[in-house]
């Protein structure tokens, strides 16, 4: 397998793939020494030097042996005779992980002249470009090979977005703190961490229990579950003995299982309207209630009193029409009309005196709302019990959208005014604050003293560090999330921030990680539909059809359980004709129904049939044992 890249995800791409996998891995990498590359240079030569680390400790600490190798090619640019010398025509699987769509695009169709049975799996943050990709590179491939096998061309092209695939988790770990979520279209999956229960109780299991979380948790001296703990690290998976013996640790169970109302996006279009309250003050909305109130009033008195009138519904009308007259001061002085008539004339000339000026600050202040509709916003006064972001780039763009998705009041903060991600806060009408967000007073205008929580999710792990202190001296007692790439240094910094505001729940995060097993399952052809962290370590959620399967085929739901390694959690109960390709997709014509429905409450002796497809929690190990012995083509990977 080949991995193009320069960046941190296409170095834990390549660790997965050897350390997970054994898996023969080609890096090709740009030149570390080259004239003039400055920048590049180091840039290249830090992430030979991460990855050579990277497979050192990763062998170290599950017993990698010679039969899986990375070997590292450089080049200047992904053309043709590169990727030749990597071995494109003979690979199995390629993964085009460059930070730019435009490298990544040339790279794939120079590989899919090359190798047309080749297995593509691209990294894209342009999700229409990356569906007329697949459509293209996919009769690309149709016309190459005339006679290939569809289950074969429904797995030739993959398009994920690490922004994509991270961002449910990262948006969790802001709003509920300890909630894990995956989301893959309309297919919707929660974990929840629960404490430690008192002594002598077990802790409510939920429909499952995915995880025991690490011994050292509730230790403020102790590591975030290090894969290399021993004991101490969390347990994936486990039996029921040992949840029941795990006494004093907390776990992590599968909570709800629900799908995406499939009007969310009507909802979100009908939002984009400017309402009532945005247009006018509170104060000149209630004085324009006033006047018409009276108004009304004045109305039905004229109505009341006028003896010699039609009555009924032309009496009325007739009323109104005499008292806009007054109002206007158009109507002729009832100078030989009854007493009352002449008092209520003076009252709706009254009003028409303080309707004038009413009427013209709304026309001001409508005006004004539309010259600054352009504008960024500022938080508003009052708003607490939001989530500070940090950082508009392509995750936290990303993140911005699941945050509103889920009605979650938001305050952005971005250093540059041309990030990515500023027209998006700007059309959903987010508050924004421009500045550096470890300068003094840039939080306190995101109202940091009252914020629910901080998302650190800069491409600076010093800025994301730097801004968590100096939020937490503001507020002890916020919940932090940020975005790290080293692992050692986001366990030292966990540690230190619990030790420091024990009471306060800190998490670190690595968008790197946490897409990575998304991008290995792609290029082994199957579903993975997300990944859900457990500490340092990650549980992966996959679709699977049981043909070809013998641990899976034949066997009971609770035979098929392995301590560990993975665990069945839903069955599809489709017929096999009529089953969607892409489990977690929506369907692409209004009307149109899923094909079937999943089914989580399964009976422990339900006996797995090779026609049925399930829908299990594996580990990393676990699910790349399944993957391994087994090849299963035919299914398409998505991104969470």
């Amino acid at each position: 397998m080949i991995v193009c890249g320069d960046d941190a995800l296409a170095e834990r791409l390549a660790a997965e793939l050897v350390t997970v996998y054994r898996e023969q891995v080609t890096l090709v990498v740009p030149p570390s020494r080259r004239v003039g590359a400055g920048t590049g240079s180091t840039r290249a030569a830090a992430l030979l030097a991460r990855m050579q680390a990277a497979l050192s400790r990763n062998a170290d600490s599950s017993g990698l042996d010679d039969s899986a190798t990375a070997r590292v090619v450089e080049a200047a640019e992904l053309d043709e005779g590169a990727l030749a010398e990597a071995g494109v025509r003979e690979a199995a699987a390629i993964a085009l992980v460059h930070d730019n769509d435009e490298t990544n695009v040339r790279a794939a169709l120079a590989a899919r002249r090359l190798n047309p049975r080749l297995r593509l799996v691209i990294r894209l943050y342009n999700r229409k470009l990356g569906q007329h990709l697949e459509d293209l590179l996919d009769q690309a491939a149709t016309l190459a090979v005339p006679g290939l096998d569809p289950e074969v061309l429904d797995t030739s092209t993959t398009v994920l977005s690490d922004a994509d695939t991270a961002a449910p988790a990262l948006a969790a770990t802001a709003v509920a703190g300890t909630s894990k979520v995956v989301q893959a279209d309309g297919l919707l999956l929660r974990a929840v961490e629960r404490t430690p229960p008192d002594h002598g109780r077990v802790a409510d299991p939920g429909l499952c229990t995915l995880a025991l979380l690490s011994s050292t948790t509730s230790n403020p001296a102790g590591a975030e579950g290090s894969d290399i703990s021993g004991g101490e690290a969390p347990l994936l998976l486990p039996d029921d003995d040992t949840v029941a013996a795990a006494t004093g640790r907390g776990t992590v169970v599968l909570e709800t299982v629900t799908h995406t109302p499939s009007g969310s996006a009507a909802r979100r279009l009908a939002g984009r309207g400017l309402p009532l309250g945005s247009l006018f003050s509170r104060r000149l909305r209630w004085s324009l209630a006033g006047l018409f109130t009276s108004i009304i009033g004045v109305t039905l008195a004229s109505w009341l009193t006028a003896g010699d009138q039609p009555g009924g519904l032309a009496g009325l009308l007739h009323a109104a029409y005499l008292t806009l007259l007054d109002l206007f001061a158009i109507g002729d002085p009832a100078l030989e009309e009854p007493p009352a008539r002449r008092v209520l004339q003076l009252l709706a000339g009254l009003a028409g005196l303080l309707l004038m000026p009413v009427l013209l600050a709304a026309v001001l202040e409508a005006l004004g709302t539309f010259r600054t509709a352009s504008a960024l916003r500022r938080p508003p006064r009052g708003l607490s019990g939001h989530v500070v972001l940090l950082g508009l780039g392509k995750v936290g763009t990303r993140v911005l959208a699941r945050l509103r998705d889920l009605d979650i009041p938001v305050v952005c903060v971005e250093e540059g005014p041309e990030a990515r991600g500023i027209a998006l806060a700007r059309r959903l009408r987010v508050p924004i604050v421009i500045g550096d967000a470890t300068q003094e007073g840039v939080l306190e205008a995101a109202k940091i003293h009252r914020a629910h929580s901080l998302l650190a999710l800069t491409s600076s792990d010093t800025t994301n560090l730097e801004a968590a202190l100096y939020a937490r001296s503001i507020k002890g007692d916020l919940r932090v999330a940020l975005r790290l790439y080293d692992d050692d240094f986001a366990s030292v910094v966990h540690r230190t921030l619990r030790t420091a505001h024990p009471r306060a729940l800190t998490r670190s995060r690595s968008v790197s990680s946490l897409a990575a097993p998304a991008f290995a399952g792609a290029m082994s052809g199957r579903q993975v539909l997300g990944a859900i962290p457990v500490e340092r370590r990650v549980l992966l959620f996959a679709a699977l059809n049981v043909a070809g399967h013998p641990q899976l085929e034949g066997r009971t739901i609770a035979e098929s359980f392995r301590p560990g390694a993975w665990r069945v959690l839903a069955l599809d109960t489709a017929e096999p004709g009529e089953r969607l390709p892409d489990l977690a997709a929506l369907p692409t014509h209004e009307g149109v129904q899923r094909a079937g429905e999943l089914v989580w409450d399964l009976h422990p002796g339900y006996v797995l049939r090779p026609e049925d497809r399930v829908v299990l929690a594996a580990s990393r190990q676990g699910l790349a044992e399944l993957l391994g012995r087994h090849p299963q083509p035919g299914m398409r990977t998505t991104d969470a």
